[in-house]
């Protein structure tokens, strides 16, 4: 019941009270006139008749009848507030629902509990006393907003998260184009803002929520998220590379070598040291240990780390890792802080970023404890660009995501998907979705005339022609529904949605950096940290072994050149006893020449002059020459110069 209505009431009230007063006080005054009219009748002759007092009763009457006036005073000033309250609350509106259509959505979304306002019923018109509203308590059990560019997904985004803010609910989203910063600025007034307002019956006022800006790793505005390579883990840095199913099993093998050897993957740089040490001939042996991991596949995974970490991804892995539990803060005015990540310094990298925001979920689903239901989540995490998660997934991710968004509502965490139609989230997921708000769909081409079928089927029976009013619905119109308190699907309404209160553009760059550096965060998180890492443990490793390597090549180096000295001094031992023996038997066969003993003085003259050109020819000739030239090598290792 308004103001207005409470005053006629109490009016009305007294009004009955101040009639039946007066009656009274008619009664008493008609029986004192009647006495004083036969007490003047016995004493007219006597004397002259005094003038008759003021009857108590009627001066007791008095406050009741100004009572009287003021409440028909009031029910006059007021009859025309009330016709209009009245008729506020009576309007149907001229569209496709009847009336018992539209009580029934009034009724649907008239919850007891804390809510968000979306906006107001439309039915040819925006009807301001039909509102349309979310309990605070269900948004953990998901939500799902879509529809086709440019027809205000992110102006929703921004409603949801102001309000949530305001109820005591932190909040983290994905600013992807950079227009949703502008929640951490008051909004600005216009005549056209007002007017739109005013016709759902928002009571519009600039205000800014409490707003902390994050980047991946360093990119761009905010507080660089860092990731360490095994805390990601290997099923989502297989998205995030393009493995197919038997790399990304190869991967886990990878990572499972990397635990057990103490290996601690920080960065990209220690998964590809870890690789390239498996794929060396030290790695050779552990390699073929891990089992079901060629060196083929390990050369493709290592090929497709380089292109990765060349394409900038090398900065969003490393130290001090991001935690996690920041994101559920609230003020100190009870307000929940908005976490933005900012990310148009990576949008070109959309499977990465969308798959970060998945890391994200996941860290928290793990981290967190069990709560069950409670009156509100502890965070509500926007996934925007979703589509991009679910992109050429394989069954194991898919199975990941499933189970994540299936659990972590008992840990008090609600997940909100934006994306364009429903049909880019897998059938597990969706199932799991208690709020959507379907924002225009195009059916401009066989496969989004498909699309819209499809998302006309997953709804309930309504008023509407929903495939005709999902192609017409305008800028910043929504078709609702959402889970009530007792866990039923409130009925289908088309939705006008409120405006967002703080600023529609983008916050000034020169304002969110200010921010930044004056965030507590910057010292802890701004600059990374290099420790010692899978990386510097192989590097010792492989250093060692290059070491040893080293010096067992020398060692048989050496080896083989005294063999090699060996033999050639074996071989010229033997070369030498040769040519000793040679000029031995040359010198033998001279000897052996024989002499004659009875011959004249001429005769042995002759005889020795013969001898001694014997001699002499045999020293002279080519054979006794190199017996002498090898007997003076030997002696003195080298030939006397000419």
């Amino acid at each position: 019941m308004t103001d207005a209505a409470a005053q006629v009431e109490a009016a009305k009230q007294a009004l009955a009270e101040a009639q039946a007063a007066l009656a009274a006080a008619e009664l008493a005054s008609a029986e004192a006139a009647l006495a004083a009219e036969q007490v003047a009748a016995a004493t007219a002759l006597e004397t002259p008749a005094p003038e008759p007092e003021r009857d108590a009763e009627i001066e007791a009457s008095e406050p009741q009848l100004k009572v009287a006036a003021a409440a028909e005073s009031v029910l006059a000033s007021d009859s025309t507030d009330t016709d209009t309250d009245t008729d506020t609350d009576t309007n149907t509106g001229d569209g496709p629902l009847s009336p018992e259509d539209v009580a029934a959505i009034r009724d649907g979304y008239a919850f007891e509990g804390e809510v968000l306002e979306m906006g107001a019923l439309v039915n040819g018109d925006a009807l301001a006393g039909v509102p349309v509203r979310i309990p605070v308590a269900m948004l953990n059990r998901h939500g799902l907003v879509a529809g086709a560019t440019g027809t205000g997904k992110t102006k929703t985004l921004q409603v949801l998260a102001e309000q949530l803010s305001a109820a005591g609910v932190p909040v983290f989203a994905a600013d992807i184009k950079g227009d949703l910063s502008g929640i951490a600025t008051a909004g600005t007034s216009s005549e056209k803002l007002l007017e739109r307002t005013n016709s759902i019956g928002q009571d519009w006022k600039p205000a800014a929520s409490p707003t902390e800006y994050f980047t991946l790793g360093g990119m761009g505005t905010g507080v660089p998220i860092r990731a360490t390579v095994s805390s990601f883990g290997p099923l989502l840095l297989s998205k995030v590379l393009g493995l197919n199913d038997t790399q990304e099993s190869s991967l886990g093998l990878i990572f499972h070598y990397a635990d057990k050897a103490g290996l601690p993957l920080v960065d990209l740089s220690d998964l590809r040291a870890v690789v390239q040490w498996l794929l060396s001939d030290e790695g050779k042996v552990e390699l073929k240990t891990l089992g079901g991991l060629s060196s083929a596949t390990a050369g493709v995974i290592l090929r497709e780390l380089v292109s990765f970490a060349n394409e900038g991804a090398e900065d969003f892995f490393g130290e001090p890792e991001i935690d996690t539990s920041l994101f559920l803060r609230t003020n100190a005015d009870g307000t929940g802080m908005v976490s933005l990540l900012e990310i148009p310094g990576v949008s070109d990298k959309p499977a990465l970023f969308s798959t970060f925001l998945m890391w994200l979920l996941a860290d928290l689903f793990n981290d967190l404890p069990e709560v069950g239901d409670i009156d509100k989540p502890k965070l509500v995490f926007f996934f925007d660009e979703a589509h991009l998660l679910f992109k050429d997934a394989s069954k194991d991710f898919i199975a990941s995501i499933t189970q994540t968004v299936r659990l972590i509502r008992s840990k008090g965490v609600g997940v909100v998907f934006v994306t364009q139609t429903p049909k880019d989230v897998p059938s597990d997921v969706l199932a799991q979705i208690g709020s959507r708000f379907q924002h225009q769909l195009r059916a401009h081409t066989p496969d989004s005339a498909k699309a819209l079928k499809a998302t006309v089927s997953t709804y309930p029976t309504s008023g509407y022609d929903l495939g005709e009013v999902l192609t017409t619905l305008a800028t910043g119109e929504a078709i609702i529904t959402v889970m009530n308190e007792k866990g039923a699907p409130t009925p289908v309404a088309w939705t006008r949605l409120r405006a967002p209160q703080g600023s529609m553009s983008p916050t000034d760059a020169a304002v969110m950096e200010a921010a930044v550096a004056a965030s507590p965060l910057m010292a802890t998180y701004g600059t990374a940290v290099d420790r010692e890492s899978a990386r510097e443990i192989l590097a010792v490793k492989m250093n060692a072994a290059a070491e040893a390597d080293a010096a067992a090549e020398a060692a048989e180096a050496a080896e083989d050149a005294a063999k090699d000295a060996e033999k050639l001094a074996k071989a010229k031992a033997k070369e030498q006893a040769k040519v000793q023996a040679e000029y031995e038997r040359a010198l033998k066969d001279m000897n052996k020449k024989p002499t004659s003993s009875g011959s004249s003085r001429t005769t042995t003259r002759t005889s020795t002059r013969k001898d001694t050109n014997v001699l002499g020819d045999v020293l002279g000739s080519r054979t006794g020459q190199t017996v002498v030239r090898e007997v003076l090598r030997g002696i003195f290792s080298t030939l006397k110069r000419r």
